[in-house]
């Protein structure tokens, strides 16, 4: 039985009050004294999902309890009876869900800190010395602790769930430490009864089958939740509603209401770096204003907006010219990972998108990532250098493949029009930091021509900055990229104020994090029923791999438990044609299915009896239950097929999906699907308690590349190279290049000498 206590809140930035379940109190200051009931209590217990010192002691309540309706009951109740007819079983046993730890598992400290003394968990009041601090801060200083909370006020996020400063301020915290009176901390989330009980859940869970789950209409109708035109149904998982308020649980456990409020406030959760991640600034309001280290951030990121929308409307206006007096018609840039995949995604949408398409007519926008002078080629291919801007996109100006590559395309603007300063100060841009300004001057664009992105903004979240905003704003016009904007702003809200229940991108990662470390899929994948949405798959792999790929805790220890899925993916229905074979009857991979009600493009032709985009989303409604139902031998044989070949056209179903409609692909809604997995990888990496924001993965391989290029530079200057410094399968495939040719020498080289000898000779 689902117990939800509820508490009235009071009206604050334009959310009136309402009756939430405890754990979104975090969402919302202000909270008054509140009378918890709880809908399934029985004989007059206390609800399990009601607040103590144990799950929350920063919520104020009364003591009184009382026995809830029955339809709430009637309703989880006809969930489990249908579970156990369709199986023939008895029903899972329900896992304890009180405060009394699991036979073999304790609830106690972690970290060898005494244990809180009994009167620790009466309610906190103002001056309790018991307030709870968010362990996400453990390793900011006190002077931030306090700074950030001051600025929370003036935050357009809110004083989400508000730091102690008094409690703050005594000491310097270290990871792993509390404050006194807190909730025992843990060093890894499967050491607490919350993440045993769903892995004692798993196994129940895994007796079951979606073949019969989703034939319960009262358990479909709970498994979807919707949010400014945005369907999302995850009836189709592996889980019941049980599952969804245990994953609650761990949630509320690893404090990510808290950890969100400090990613929004602007406080440096990515403590290995010493930064924040305020991408959500990026895309905030005019109106709001976020203080970090006493700026307005929000402030900054308007100017910058400001500056792209001067710049693109002049060059688009044909008042912002080149060296030669030509109207800038082309656009390429150059940039590598996040700076290009982002980009790219949106630019692949909006070349379709109603407004997008009109606008961006007398333009071409161009990405060249690769140092492979294929790539390079493919860039410069009928552009005329005249007419070109090349935006060079490194937030640290100093990105080895970046910067060649922009030497590169210097180069071929000094070839069509000479070496003047004039060339570069009028036909190239840069996105970078601030700190990079002199750098930027010295490769000889100007600075008025920087436009500037910051420490606190990933480069897989920077596609709402500038690397986004002005490529995408010189081909398509400001104005929709604004709309755009104002998408990720929507899903932004959402994500900081919806109950969890009802949290689209909460719901996500913690399915995620289900499926992942409880049902063990390693895999993931996104298919997206628009051929506009190609490059989408791609950007979340970055997101997602990148920010979760990790094998220690924001505190360094050693992760026991599965975390940071494989993702991939393909536009339908190319990818149904592709790998859907596996998906069907392969490994189990989890689906997440992106269709839209209407087309960017109407095309019905004449005699047809569908649309073609009707006859595409027949394939999106149809695959996630042949993957849930999937076909059993009786049904075959049934219809049928030779019993040699039933084993082989056995479908074993139970395969979950998840299913995301929207109205349209356009800019809007392309912003808050953009925002939403960016949230639903925050918040895995929330649970799992790992630092989703640096990523020290790529750092090795670079570094490794540098000493190879040491001894690639010795070797084509015709002198010695130390291979005895490599590893020795590396030293032999190295000569085994070097002997086979390479860019700049070996056969190339060869080939041009015996030319050039045979010139000769004929001569």
């Amino acid at each position: 039985m689902l117990c939800v206590g509820a508490t009235t809140v009071t009206a604050h930035r334009g959310i009136p009050g309402q009756a939430v379940p405890p754990h979104s109190t975090a969402f919302t200051p202000g909270l008054m004294a509140a009378s918890w009931t709880c809908a399934g209590s029985r004989h007059g217990s206390p609800c399990s999902n009601s607040p103590s010192s144990d799950t929350n002691p920063s919520f104020s309540r009364s003591s009184s309890t009382s026995t809830g309706s029955s339809s709430s009951s009637s309703s989880s109740s006809s969930s489990r009876r249908m579970a156990m007819s369709v199986n023939h079983r008895k029903p899972p046993r329900k896992p304890h869900r009180g405060h009394h730890p699991i036979q073999g598992f304790r609830e106690e400290p972690l970290h060898h800190i005494p244990p809180p003394s009994p009167s620790s968990s009466r309610p906190p009041t103002s001056s309790s010395s018991s307030l709870r601090i968010p362990h996400i801060a453990a390793s900011i200083p006190p002077s931030k602790l306090a700074s950030a909370a001051s600025a929370s006020a003036s935050s357009p996020f809110g004083a989400l769930h508000p730091m102690p400063v008094a409690a703050a301020s005594s000491s310097v915290l270290t990871p792993g430490a509390h404050a006194q009176g807190a909730q025992p901390s843990f060093k890894l989330p499967s050491q607490t009864v919350e993440w045993q009980r769903l892995v004692k859940h798993a196994t129940e869970i895994k007796a079951l089958h979606l073949r019969h789950l989703i034939q319960d209409p009262v358990r479909s109708e709970a498994l979807c939740a919707e949010y400014d035109g945005m369907y999302f149904d995850y009836s189709r998982q592996q889980m019941t509603v049980e599952t969804r308020a245990l994953l609650i649980d761990l949630a509320k456990r690893a404090q990510v209401a808290e950890k969100i409020a400090a990613m929004a406030r602007g406080d440096k959760i990515n403590h290995t770096e010493g930064r924040a991640a305020l991408h959500m600034a990026t895309r905030a309001g005019r109106e709001e204003s976020i203080v970090l280290d006493g700026v307005d951030v929000v402030a900054q990121v308007h100017g910058v907006l400001d500056k792209v929308k001067a710049f693109s409307e002049g060059v688009r206006a044909g008042t912002i010219r080149g060296a030669t007096g030509k109207k800038i018609r082309n656009i390429v840039a150059v940039g590598i990972g996040g700076s290009y995949l982002g980009p790219a995604c949106i630019h692949e949408v909006f070349k379709t998108e109603e407004e997008g398409s009109s606008s961006c007519r007398d333009f071409r926008l161009r990405f060249l990532s690769n140092v492979d002078p294929v790539d390079v080629a493919r860039a410069q291919e009928k552009l005329d250098p005249e007419e070109t801007l090349v935006i060079v996109v490194s937030k640290s100006f100093v990105t080895a493949e970046t910067m060649l590559n922009a030497r590169t395309m210097r180069q071929w603007l000094w070839d069509g029009m000479g070496k003047d300063p004039e060339v570069c100060a009028k036909h190239m841009a840069a996105c970078a930091s601030a700190s990079a300004t002199h750098l930027v001057e010295e490769f000889g664009i100007p600075s008025h021509r920087l436009f500037e992105f910051w420490d606190w903004v990933g480069g897989r979240y920077s596609v709402c900055a500038s690397p986004g905003a002005l490529p995408i704003s010189l081909k398509f016009g400001y104005e929709v990229f604004e709309k755009f904007l104002a998408g990720a702003r929507s899903m932004d809200r959402h994500f900081l104020t919806a109950p969890f229940e009802r949290n689209l991108p909460v719901l996500m990662g913690l399915l995620g994090v289900w499926n992942m470390s409880f049902l063990g899929y390693k895999c993931r994948t996104i298919i997206p029923y628009a051929e506009a949405m190609m490059k989408f798959p791609a950007h979340i792999q970055q997101v997602d791999m990148e920010s979760n790929g990790k094998h220690v805790t924001v505190d360094g220890e050693e992760i026991n438990y599965e975390i940071g899925e494989i993702d991939f993916g393909e536009p339908g229905t190319n990818g149904q044609h592709s790998f859907f074979q596996l998906l069907h009857m392969g490994q189990v991979v989890p689906v997440d299915f992106i269709g839209f009600a209407e087309s960017q493009k109407a095309l019905h032709v004449v005699g047809e009896e569908l649309s073609s985009h009707d006859e595409l989303m027949c394939n999106f409604f149809a695959q996630p239950d042949a993957l849930a139902i999937g076909k059993t031998s009786a049904e075959l044989l049934a219809d049928g097929v030779l019993p040699q070949h039933v084993p082989h056209r056995t479908f074993k179903g139970n395969r979950p999906s998840l299913s995301l409609l929207l109205p349209r692909l356009n800019a809007y809604s392309m912003g808050q699907l953009l925002a939403l997995y960016e949230h639903r990888t925050a918040v895995q990496g929330f649970v799992w308690h790992v630092n989703s924001f640096d990523q020290w993965g790529v750092e090795l391989g670079k570094q490794l590349a540098t000493h190879v290029r040491d001894e690639m530079k010795l070797a084509r200057s015709g002198k010695a190279a130390n291979l005895h410094a490599l590893v020795p399968a590396t030293a032999r495939i190295l000569q085994r290049y070097w002997a086979g040719g390479g860019s700049g020498g070996g056969k190339e080289e060869k080939v041009a000498v015996e030319q050039e000898k045979e010139g000769k000779q004929h001569h």
